[in-house]
């Protein structure tokens, strides 16, 4: 996983979100060259099924491999959206370590599998953040 930080060196600033985006611009490219070369043999391997006619099978799993890897590459990441209504007031209250009762950053809560967590920064536990019924 990638914080959201920056590092400073001098006049230049570098952050860790441009990692992951050259390393899907990268992945994307090597890809492209892949599906370039499988569909290229794919080309000879079926000119030359003319000699040989099981030169076909290779030929098509050439090609189904070439399309498997375009459509690995060329689809697009989804993007949930989750909103949530309140139906009356609303106070924020401040979350606590159970372990070591230190304050605890919204930052360092994680959604896993739908359930909130949350990381101590002081003694390191993990616990699932819940909210307490207020009757």
């Amino acid at each position: 996983m990638y914080l959201n930080r920056t590092e400073s060196s001098g006049d230049k600033v570098k952050s860790c979100d441009d990692e992951p985006k050259i390393l899907v611009k990268i992945i994307t490219a090597l890809g492209a060259i892949a599906v370039a070369v499988l569909f290229i043999f794919g080309v000879i391997f079926a000119f030359a099924s003319v000699y040989a006619p099981t030169r076909l099978i290779v030929t098509a799993l050439l090609f189904i491999i070439g399309f498997g890897i375009a459509y690995y590459i060329s689809r697009q990441p989804k993007t949930i959206v989750q909103k949530v209504e309140f139906s009356g007031q609303v106070q924020a209250v401040a979350i606590k370590c159970p372990n070591c009762s230190a304050s605890i950053d919204a930052k360092s809560i994680k959604i896993v599998s739908g359930v909130p967590y949350a990381t101590c920064p002081y003694c390191g536990n993990t616990f699932e953040v819940a909210e307490e019924p207020k009757w």
